[in-house]
């Protein structure tokens, strides 16, 4: 195999801009089939993308002899049915986050891909990305010396009762397709960059409640991390919050100094240290899972390691598990 071609279940907004566009940008890709339910608009999305193949069943792009490795860009319920189906076929699969609805559901998909020596990996795709690269980088560098605990800080403002009956919007907060609400959505990427920054963990606990009831999943998450390493993280999540307080920003703090940035605003990281301020700005991406997916495609064909196994991220689905358990 010399080149990955593409067949992707799903078509909605993530696929738009965020993914499916990269598929034909990296090298030795394409995206040759989509699906969606709904055959009219698994039709009209490949025909906008100048995708060969459309279906509106996933058994069949599965199946399809042309394609070689599965993109799973549906709700979080149907990606372990999704996931299984491809590797009992024998293609490798790059799943969105969150790989699953818990933990259980994770560790089993990662299991079973391991027995039947398939490639797997998940669309923590922050892990691609320069920002949080050069985050890396200076970690490993010791720049502001021995990491002592990280603090991270997000708040949204509650969702209007418009959005609400929005179908796109509706599933994610609802547990029985997301797995949770907009925690369960948006977290992921969070937690794992503390795993992929700061490894192994040694414990881990946290709260979760429904406080303005607008809606059956939590809206509150506060979480604690003890790495094994000894640094400890403590994370809170509001998402019924005044529109003035919305924040979004993480806090690495060492021995010598700080590291300050926000996760989901792609714009740049402030180093505190010695009394002085540097700023180091990033220009946003166009497609923002780019650069991972170059790395997947890569590590299908055997060229480069698996840059977000599916092991890893079980380990953050256990995370998010242990903050938001009864």
């Amino acid at each position: 195999m010399d080149k990955i071609k593409w067949g992707m279940i799903g078509c909605g907004d993530v696929t738009e801009i965020k993914s499916g566009p990269a598929f034909n940008k990296v090298n030795n890709s394409s995206l040759v089939a989509v699906m969606r339910r709904d055959a009219a608009k698994a039709e009209d999305y490949a025909q906008r993308h100048s995708v060969p193949k459309w279906y509106h069943d996933a058994n069949e792009l599965i199946n399809d002899k042309e394609v070689n490795a599965i993109y799973i860009a549906t709700p979080p319920s149907s990606h372990e049915e999704y996931a299984l189906a491809a590797i009992k076929a024998g293609k490798p699969v790059y799943i969105e986050k969150p790989i699953t609805l818990d933990y259980i559901s994770a560790n089993m998909i990662s299991k079973v891909a391991k027995e039947k020596n398939i490639k797997l990996s998940v669309a923590h795709y922050r892990r691609g990305q320069p920002l949080f690269n050069k985050v890396k980088q200076l970690l490993k560098e010791n720049y502001i010396g021995d990491v002592r605990f990280v603090k991270l800080e997000f708040y949204k403002s509650q969702l209007p009762k418009e959005a609400l009956a929005i179908p796109k919007v509706a599933w994610r907060i609802n547990p029985e397709i997301s797995g949770g609400g907009l925690f369960h959505d948006l977290a992921p990427h969070q937690l794992d960059l503390m795993y992929w920054f700061f490894g192994d963990v040694e414990n881990a606990s946290g709260y979760s409640a429904n406080q303005a009831k607008l809606y059956n999943a939590d809206d509150v998450v506060s979480g604690n991390i003890l790495f094994k390493s000894g640094i400890i993280f403590n994370g809170l999540w509001n998402f019924n919050i005044a529109k003035e307080d919305e924040k979004d920003l993480c806090q690495i703090y060492g021995s010598e100094g700080k590291l300050s940035f926000p996760i989901f605003e792609h714009k740049k990281i402030e180093i505190t240290k010695n009394g002085k301020t540097e700023i180091i700005p990033f220009e946003p991406l166009e497609h923002v899972q780019q650069p991972l997916i170059q790395k997947v495609v890569d590590y299908f064909l055997g060229k480069g390691p698996n840059p977000s196994g599916g092991d890893d991220a079980a380990e953050v689905m256990k995370l998010m598990d242990e903050f938001t358990k009864k």
